[in-house]
Order: C-alpha cells, then structure tokens, then sequence
C-alpha cells in the first residue's frame, strides 16, 4: 500500500523506519547553526556538563525523527502534517556514532466532525538508538486525508 488513509490505519498498528547514522560533525553542524550551546559544540566543555560528553541537541534529534518517519514505513495521505504535540521527551542523549530508528503506533483514529475529507491520527513515535534505548518519545496528532468518493 503506497499511501495510508484514515480508513486504512486503526489504534495498535506500528511501523517502522530505516536508520540513520548521527556523525560528529553534522551534531556540531547542526548545534552551531541552530542550539549553540556548549555541551552540542565542544567535546572538552561537554564533558563537565549534566551530559559528560558531546550531545545532539534534542531538536537535532526531532529533525532527525522526521526524516526517518517521512522514509519509513507510516505514510499517510497527504503527508505527515502535524496538528500539535501532546508529549515530546528525550530520555536518552544522542551521541556522536549512534544508529537512529523509528518505531511508531497508532494510539487513536477519529474522523473529523468539521471537515469531512480527513480526520485526526494519534501517534506515539519512539526513536531508538543502535542499543534500543529511546532517544526521543512523542505522541502527536496528525491529519490524515480520507478516501476519496468513488466518483
């Protein structure tokens, strides 16, 4: 199947991703551009921090999660267009080395009551490093299309 529509998807299905190697350079890249702090800069700095040692920033890590989920196995119709977080945490630091996946699950799917043609999907997204820790855990709302009318 190419596409999911909310037809398609019920509560307690999952997914899963590629995966994606976080490389020191692209960590500090990111950092540097986009969360120039320290402890995502600077290997000697990092390590008198809470992290003790080079970290991905957690936003890097979102990104990192979108890209995987938009490769990956979950693929809505019309795209994975976010309606709002409910939960995003990062439990576990990225580290420069780490091997990223995704696993996702559907928690919830409801038809919309004001517009017709799509509905409300909730999804918990795990992202898991190369030793099956989470780094990233999100539960989200996404708006998924319906099918189309057989015209």
């Amino acid at each position: 199947m190419d596409r999911h529509y909310l037809e398609d998807l019920h509560a307690g299905q999952r997914f899963g991703s590629g995966t994606m190697r976080m490389d020191e350079a692209r960590i500090k890249s990111f950092a540097a551009e986009f969360d120039p702090q320290a402890f995502h800069l600077d290997d000697a700095a990092a390590r008198g921090t809470i992290f003790g040692g080079l970290a991905a920033s957690g936003w890097h890590t979102a990104a990192a999660t979108m890209r995987l989920l938009v490769d990956g196995e979950f693929r809505p119709a019309g795209g994975i267009v976010g309606a709002g977080f409910d939960e995003l945490r990062w439990p576990t630091p990225v580290r420069a080395g780490d091997t990223l996946r995704v696993e996702c699950e559907v928690l919830e799917v409801r038809p919309s009551k004001s517009r017709p043609d799509q509905g409300i999907v909730k999804l918990r997204t795990t992202t898991l490093n190369q030793h099956g820790q989470p780094v990233q855990i999100s539960v989200g709302n996404l708006i998924v299309l319906r099918r189309p009318a057989q015209q």
